[in-house]
C-alpha cells in the first residue's frame, strides 16, 4: 500500500475528542434550496433520493407523511430533517391528492436558490426547503444511524441557537430582502449542522456501534484518523500506537465495538469512498486507486469487486454523478 503522508504517527496528532474532529468536517455540497409560497390546495411528493432533505414551515398549513408515521401536521416556525432521504409527501391537507409539483411557477434567484409560486385562492403556505449531499463521507455512518425524520423543535431545548435560528428563517421567508435568498441559504447550512450535533449529544451511551466507538478514548482517535486519511498505508500496528494500546487488545476492542476488524472496516471505507469518487466522474479508475493508496489498479479494482459486487469501471461509465435538483424537490441522477 502507499502510504501518502511523512507525518509521524502518534496519539498526539489526532484530537482526543475524535467526535469533534469526524463533526468539524461537516460539509454540504450540491446544495439547492426554494423558497416556496403555495396555495391550498398543495400536495407535493418527494421520492426516496440519497440526499439529506430538510423542509422549513415559516407559515402554514403543512403536514408531511411518511410510511412509518403517517400525516403529521407541522405548525408555523417548525422545522423537520429527513438525513436518509427518505420518501414523503407535503401537502396543505392530509385529503389533498394528486400532485401541484407541475402547477408551480419557479424562478432561479441564483445558482442553487429558486422562488416557487404556486397560485390559487386558499391560504397560502410558505415554506423553504432544500436537498443536499453530504460532502464529509466521515459522516456516513452517523446519518445512517439516525432517525429518518428530525423536528427541529424537539431538540431546539438542548441548544439554545436553534431556537434563534429558526425565527430568524422565519423572519427572512415571510419577509424577503435583497440577498434573503443567500441569507437563508447559510443559515439552513448551520441549522442542519447544529441538529445533527445536536442529536448526537442527546443520543444514548451505546456500549457498542460506530457512536459508542467513536466517543471511545481510544477506538474513536482511530477512526477519527482513518476517516480523515483513508488512503494511508493503515497497519495494524500503526492503528494500536494511536489508539495507546498494544495490537492484540486494540484488535479486540474494535471488533467488539465495531462487529468486524480495523482492516474490514478500512477497507470498506475506502470503497465508499472509491464509489463516490467514480461516480462524480471527474477521475479515472487509476487515480482513485492511488489516491486510496493502492499500488496497481489491478489491485484497487480486484478489492473493489470483491467489497462491492461490481467493477468500478462498471460505476464509473453508469454514473456521472451529476444532480438535477429542481428546487430541491425533485432530484434525479442522469446518466452519462
Amino acid at each position: 500500500m502507499l502510504d501518502h503522508s511523512s507525518r509521524p504517527l502518534s496519539p498526539s496528532n489526532v484530537p482526543m475528542d475524535a467526535l469533534s474532529e469526524v463533526l468539524q468536517d461537516f460539509r454540504l455540497s450540491g446544495v439547492n434550496y426554494g423558497r416556496c409560497e403555495l396555495r391550498h390546495p398543495w400536495s407535493i411528493a418527494f421520492p426516496q433520493q440519497q440526499l439529506l432533505r430538510f423542509h422549513f414551515v415559516s407559515q402554514g398549513p403543512c403536514w408531511i407523511h411518511t410510511e412509518a408515521q403517517g400525516w403529521q401536521e407541522l405548525n408555523d416556525g417548525d422545522l423537520v430533517l429527513l438525513p436518509q432521504g427518505i420518501a414523503h409527501r407535503l401537502a396543505s391537507a392530509p385529503d389533498v391528492e394528486g400532485d401541484s409539483r407541475k402547477s408551480c411557477q419557479v424562478t432561479r434567484l441564483g445558482s442553487n436558490v429558486c422562488d416557487v409560486v404556486r397560485d390559487g385562492t386558499g391560504a397560502t403556505s410558505t415554506l423553504f426547503c432544500g436537498s443536499m449531499a453530504l460532502g464529509a463521507h466521515a459522516l456516513n455512518p452517523l446519518i445512517a444511524l439516525m432517525p429518518p425524520i428530525i423536528k427541529g423543535c424537539d431538540v431546539a431545548g438542548n441548544d439554545p441557537i436553534v431556537g434563534p435560528l429558526l425565527a430568524a428563517m422565519s423572519v427572512e421567508a415571510t419577509q424577503p430582502q435583497m440577498g434573503s435568498a443567500t441569507v437563508l441559504s447559510r443559515m439552513a447550512d448551520l441549522l442542519a449542522a447544529r441538529l445533527i450535533r445536536c442529536w448526537v449529544n442527546c443520543s444514548g451511551a451505546s456500549t457498542t456501534g460506530w457512536l459508542a466507538a467513536i466517543r471511545d478514548p481510544h477506538v474513536g482517535r482511530v477512526l477519527a484518523a482513518m476517516h480523515k486519511d483513508p488512503g494511508r498505508n493503515w497497519t495494524l500496528e500503526r492503528l494500536a500506537g494511536l489508539a495507546g494500546q498494544s495490537r492484540s487488545i486494540f484488535a479486540e476492542r474494535f471488533n467488539a465495538m465495531l462487529g468486524e476488524g480495523a482492516a474490514h472496516y478500512l477497507a470498506r471505507l475506502r470503497m465508499q469512498l472509491a464509489r463516490e469518487l467514480l461516480g462524480q466522474g471527474g477521475m479515472s479508475v487509476a487515480e482513485v486507486a492511488s489516491r486510496l493508496g493502492y499500488e496497481s489498479e489491478a489491485s484497487f479494482a480486484r478489492a473493489f469487486k470483491r467489497i462491492t459486487n461490481v467493477s468500478p469501471g462498471v460505476v464509473r461509465r453508469t454514473s456521472s454523478g451529476r444532480i438535477d435538483m429542481d428546487f430541491g424537490f425533485l432530484d434525479t441522477y442522469r446518466p452519462e
